[in-house]
């Protein structure tokens, strides 16, 4: 039977202007790009969702220096860029007091155009001014940098602005999306990712460059990565069954019976093999399946613990604090809710 081709990756344009920034610019690019790719090359797992296509677009597609003198590489033009799925427009280093009005036709008049054909259209911090400017946030809400809240009112006083939100998404469709702050473009950056792609994505994204709150380490961010390849027949045969019956009780004695050599002699070819001991091996399998289940379900961790074969819920969530540094349901409250912003 054939395989399904891959879905087409989404489109995505970052907007660079004369004024942007380069840390949102750069790090939307890394992040967006990673999608689908990087995941992937470090685990062996396939793509949860589609990878995304990015590329840094400017009004003439010249390289140039950013207000903070650091260079920008655009790698295309408006005039080259006809369709897109999303376009994302990084913060702006404007002075204080400006008028931005009527400062940037050509791109206005590309976005409304790239709008109108069924892009969305997302900002983040302060380059919800260039997005307001294009009229399509009128009379419905935004949010910003709290620094050009005087400057909205001033010159956009037909965009509602709601400087308290994180992320704010707008119209009936939900095709308008403004981030806060400068660093709110991680939380930007996840929920497209999770709409775009796949939420699963979105929490690999984020486990991947660790945002968040980083205060708990990094144990919590780690993936199983794969075992190292090796000859040994018998022991290739015992991972495979044993992928798919890790829940079973006593899983090393199964292992030991299924490989049909002695105990011994099988921990000593496992360990060679793999890289592992066959209980740590066991115990990491079951780990991520109850990662997996505590970001994707609302079952209580007492069934997930049972579903992933441990009859004894507290050994549990001693062995899963042990092996991610916070117990399982605060791994959840961390990654469940990754691209489903709550405020707007």
């Amino acid at each position: 039977m054939p395989h399904p081709s891959p879905p087409e990756p989404v489109s995505v344009s970052l907007l660079a202007m004369p004024q942007s920034t380069p840390a949102a610019l750069y790090g939307l690019y890394e992040v967006f790009a990673s999608v689908g790719v990087a995941w992937c090359e470090l685990t062996g797992e396939p793509p949860a969702g589609p990878r995304m296509e990015v590329a840094i677009v400017s009004a003439t597609g010249e390289p140039y220096l950013c207000p903070l003198g650091t260079p920008i590489a655009p790698q295309a033009s408006l005039g080259t860029v006809t369709r897109t799925d999303l376009i994302v427009i990084a913060d702006l280093a404007l002075p204080a007091g400006c008028d931005p009005r009527g400062r940037w036709p050509d791109e206005t008049a590309w976005i409304r155009a790239q709008f109108a054909a069924g892009a969305t259209v997302a900002s983040v911090c302060t380059g919800a001014i260039l997005l307001a400017d294009t009229g399509l946030l009128d009379g419905g809400e935004a949010t910003s940098h709290w620094s050009v809240v005087p400057l909205f009112r001033e010159h956009y006083a037909r965009v509602r602005l709601r400087p308290e939100r994180i992320l704010v998404r707008n119209g009936a469709d939900q095709r308008l999306v403004t981030g806060g702050g400068a660093a709110a473009w991680e939380d930007l950056a996840l929920y497209l990712i999770a709409r775009f792609s796949a939420p699963a994505e979105a929490v690999r994204i984020a486990k991947l460059f660790q945002f968040g709150d980083r205060s708990e380490g990094q144990l919590l961010y780690a993936a199983r990565l794969p075992a190292r390849r090796h000859d040994d027949a018998v022991i290739a045969r015992c991972q495979g069954w044993i992928a798919e019956h890790y829940a079973l009780d006593n899983p090393v004695a199964r292992l030991v019976a299924e490989s049909g050599l002695a105990e011994r002699t099988f921990a000593r070819r496992f360990q060679a093999a793999t890289g592992y001991a066959p209980v740590e091996y066991v115990q990491t399998l079951r780990i991520e399946e109850a990662k997996q289940l505590l970001e994707s379900t609302t079952e209580p961790v007492d069934l997930v613990a049972q579903r992933v074969g441990y009859a004894d819920p507290t050994f549990f969530r001693k062995l899963f604090k042990r092996r991610t540094g916070v117990t399982p349901a605060r791994y959840r409250q961390r990654f469940q809710g990754i691209g489903q912003p709550s405020d707007g």
